[in-house]
């Protein structure tokens, strides 16, 4: 049963009222380091994986108190992220081609869809599935405006009403492209400004259920680009905050699960040991180590941890594919300077003393050494 939208419909609010036109299109991160950042996590062993150190007795809790460790943890490693990270983004989540879970989400959708063109094809029509679509479309239009939207809020209440809308289906007289006219419409007022093209060409499409299949995969984006909005309107206010808020919630996990950290005293005490291994005459005289001194060499010894053999400490460990990459760098950074010096001790003063010599033997040591230490 096609149909056509009309083509034109103003906007309802000034741009300034809208919440999506604050340049929520982010932009995506460089190909090579998310390659090293795969790399890496896939060979990243869990923290709490072999060589466990002996602990006290476990204390029994709860299973809502873990769960609200977890919940607490879980909230604390994203806001960790999000301040970490200034281009931090949520980005959508592609299924492997062939992954179990890719076939069962594409035989269900298929068979959904299938279902709502056979109802569009029975005589007379039936709406049931295109009702509850249009709710959730409602549902999504809703989430999208901000509590001053009063107008917006009010005309979709008003055309997307599921009563009356249902009413009009019983009594043969639901106007399914005026609804998809209004909801394309509220999307282009609504969407950020890099979406317009994707709404726009929603204007293109004459079948139902093609149709309304691309309005959900282009409300899918903009609930992207809106929570994109909201983390980078939040960021500010969390790296005001972000020490507190880790330290808080460290504590509150420490008290539900007091040998919690045990990686992180024996990272600590290692570092001590070492110390005074390196320094004994200076630490015997002093009588005691400086705190800052053995938090410095601590962090020192993480530039070049054995990931694959030893926990990583707990209080860092949202960090562990930083340091990953940091210990990768330092490793290529001394590989490369020990080569240049190695050539520049054998090859004659003027031809090592030439800069733009070193410099093409730099770019072609770091093209060989690329990749080196990532598994």
């Amino acid at each position: 049963m096609p149909f056509e939208p009309d083509k034109s419909q103003p906007k309802e609010e000034s741009s300034s009222d809208e919440p999506g036109r604050d340049g929520r299109g982010g932009t995506t991160a460089d190909v090579s380091e998310e390659s090293v950042r795969k790399r890496i996590r896939q060979s990243t062993p869990s923290p709490h994986r072999g060589n466990t150190p002996q602990a006290s007795p476990p204390r029994f809790v709860s299973v809502e108190e873990l769960m609200d460790a977890a919940k607490g943890v879980t909230n604390m490693a994203l806001a960790h992220e999000i301040v970490v990270n200034g281009g931090f983004q949520i980005k959508p989540m592609e299924l492997p081609q062939g992954s179990l879970e890719r076939t069962v989400r594409d035989i269900v959708h298929k068979a959904f869809w299938d279902s709502l063109e056979a109802q569009f094809g029975e005589e007379p029509p039936v709406y049931d599935h295109a009702i509850i679509l249009l709710g959730e479309i409602k549902e999504a239009l809703i989430s999208f405006l901000l509590p001053g939207h009063t107008r917006l809020r009010d005309q979709i209440n008003e055309v997307l009403d599921l009563d009356l809308i249902k009413q009009e289906a019983e009594n043969r007289a639901l106007d399914i492209p005026k609804l998809a006219n209004f909801t394309i419409g509220m999307m282009g007022t609504l969407c950020a400004p890099a979406r317009d093209e994707e709404v726009k060409k929603l204007r293109d499409i004459k079948e139902p259920v093609p149709l309304f299949r691309a309005i959900f995969s282009v409300l899918d984006l903009m609930k992207l680009d809106m929570a994109n909005f909201a983390i980078s309107s939040i960021r500010p206010h969390l790296m005001q905050q972000s020490v507190e808020y880790e330290r808080k919630k460290f504590q509150d996990f420490f008290e539900k699960q007091p040998n919690s950290l045990e990686f992180v005293t024996c990272w600590l005490q290692e570092s001590a040991d070492d110390l005074l291994a390196k320094d004994a005459a200076s630490a015997a005289s002093s009588g005691s180590l400086c705190p800052i001194s053995v938090l410095n060499h601590a962090y020192i010894r993480l530039l070049t941890w054995d990931h694959e053999r030893k926990p990583f400490p707990e209080t860092v460990v949202m960090d562990q594919i930083r340091f990953q990459e940091m210990k990768l760098e330092v490793t290529q950074l001394t590989l490369l300077g020990t080569l240049l010096l190695v050539l520049q001790n054998s090859t004659s003063p003027g031809l090592s003393s030439h800069a733009a010599f070193m410099d093409r033997m730099k770019g072609l040591i770091r093209v060989l050494l690329e990749g080196v230490g990532t598994p």
